[in-house]
């Protein structure tokens, strides 16, 4: 289904790019004495893009500006939803395993991400864990965000993860390697009376 959705993206992308050269390319070359076919939007180089009277056609209409206006809302609003779908980091659907029979086998990205959570949070003075699987089916990498309790050194915490969780998630999967970025955040807790 990612693949189809990349090509869908890629295919989507260079469509509106080549449509863009042409109208542009097309104007470009016009402007500088060009002749253009008789069915073409413009006649020649002093030709304006829109007229007098195409621009004030529905001037008086109650309508237009705010058609107009709901018209360029919704193509801004599609192209900043695409532009973050492009943009933001995906999450890693599946982990291949090699088994060593040459065939392999396929591990949810979901679960190795939840089992790699609960044994982190399984760390003394981990509140919480929130792990985030990145990169390729054959070469994953992991985003780790934990909240630690207010006694706990990070250093530590970070060995106790390394040498746990990752480790273990690490040789079940059967990866060389497993990168990790790790994020650390201390729980808020208020001022403590002394009596």
């Amino acid at each position: 289904m990612r693949a189809v959705l990349r090509t869908v993206d890629r295919l989507l992308l260079g469509l509106v790019g080549l449509v863009l050269v042409a109208l542009g390319g097309s104007v470009l070359a016009i402007g500088l004495g060009a002749s253009a076919p008789s069915w073409w939007l413009h006649d020649g180089p002093h030709d304006v893009l829109l007229s007098t009277t195409e621009r004030t056609r529905w001037r008086d209409a109650g309508w237009w500006w705010p058609a107009v206006i709901a018209v360029l809302a919704v193509l801004l609003l599609l192209a900043l939803w695409w532009l973050v779908a492009v943009v933001r980091r995906r999450r890693l659907a599946e982990v291949l395993v090699d088994t060593g029979d040459g065939d392999g086998a396929v591990l949810r990205g979901r679960a190795l991400e939840a089992v790699l959570a609960q044994e982190a949070e399984r760390t003394d003075g981990v509140e919480r864990a929130k792990v985030r699987l990145t990169g390729r089916r054959s070469a994953p990498a992991s985003r780790i965000r934990l909240l630690l309790a207010p006694h706990v050194d990070p250093g530590a915490a970070l060995d106790d993860l390394t040498a746990h969780a990752l480790t273990h998630a690490r040789v079940s999967a059967n990866l060389t390697t497993l990168p990790a970025e790790v994020h650390l955040r201390g729980v808020r807790h208020g001022a403590e009376r002394v009596g």
